[in-house]
């Protein structure tokens, strides 16, 4: 479960149409699956499904005719697309609405379609471009219940989002991008320990606590963020070290608490940018 990562406008989708051969890169050399892609596609995506922003189909068919085609242009018997397309449709929660025309449905069950069509086969790779986009909270969770079955099914999954909660949800790997240039990239917990870390100290009394881990470690910052706590941060924090000298300089410490970094933190840290940066 891989997660692409990044603001909307960082690149993500035109990346994914790269490695699809949607689109031609400006220079050097796109492969997926260990096979180089050029533009107009390759035999190698007939092992992929994917699903790129914005699918269209035509409004006046039904969600299953619309499937069925789909199936049926690609060498299938009617009854066998037909089925594939129940099938999928189930999948994503569509069913009841099979035999709606398109033009009727709201955006997330356009979204909803456009997963459907992705998984009409099983496939070594699955490229999902912001599939929750437009999708209520209970639409999301469904759809990420369906993301992590294809992972636990053997199939590579990769997942762009700029939505920090469904990348953590899910994915075991990730990708930061931002305008165009990769940032930095490992699993979740590599990543999330990229950046910079906080401890928190309960000290009693206050006065000169700050004072004397400043200038103890002036290479931390130090910040009051309580009148009974202190924030310390940085990429190398031995709490331990911190604790000792402050108990040797007769302070009581009543509690420490390590702060996790959030990876919208980290995003921040390594770019400077917010996740509505265009």
């Amino acid at each position: 479960m891989f997660g692409l990562l990044g603001p909307n406008g960082s690149g993500k989708t035109t990346t994914i149409r790269m490695l699809l051969g949607l689109i031609a890169q400006d220079y050097g050399e796109a492969s997926i699956l260990g096979e180089r892609v050029k533009l107009g596609g390759s035999d190698v995506l007939k092992r992929v499904g994917s699903f790129i922003e914005g699918p269209g189909f035509p409004p006046h068919l039904s969600g299953i005719s619309a499937l069925s085609r789909l199936a049926i242009a690609r060498g299938e018997k009617a009854k066998v697309a037909h089925r594939l397309a129940e099938e999928s449709l189930e999948r994503v929660g569509l069913s009841e609405a099979a035999t709606k025309r398109v033009r009727s449905y709201s955006l997330g069950m356009r979204q909803r379609l456009g997963i459907a069509q992705a998984l009409l086969y099983p496939r070594d790779l699955y490229v999902l471009d912001e599939p929750t986009n437009g999708l209520d909270p209970s639409g999301m969770r469904e759809v990420r219940s369906i993301i992590t079955r294809l992972a636990e099914g053997g199939a590579a999954v990769v997942l762009s989002s700029h939505l920090l909660n469904e990348v953590e949800a899910v994915c075991s790997d990730v990708v930061i991008i931002s305008r165009g240039r990769l940032i930095r990239s490992g699993t979740i917990g590599e990543v999330m320990h990229s950046g910079e870390k906080e401890v928190v100290f309960r000290v009693a009394p206050m006065d000169g606590a700050k004072e004397l881990i400043t200038i103890r470690f002036p290479q931390l910052l130090v910040e009051e963020i309580s009148s009974s706590e202190i924030g310390v941060k940085g990429t190398a924090i031995d709490a331990g070290t911190i604790n000792e000298l402050l108990v040797g300089s007769h302070f009581t410490v009543s509690r420490i608490v390590e702060r996790q970094t959030s990876l919208e933190e980290v995003f921040v840290d390594l770019t400077g940018e917010g996740f509505d940066v265009r």
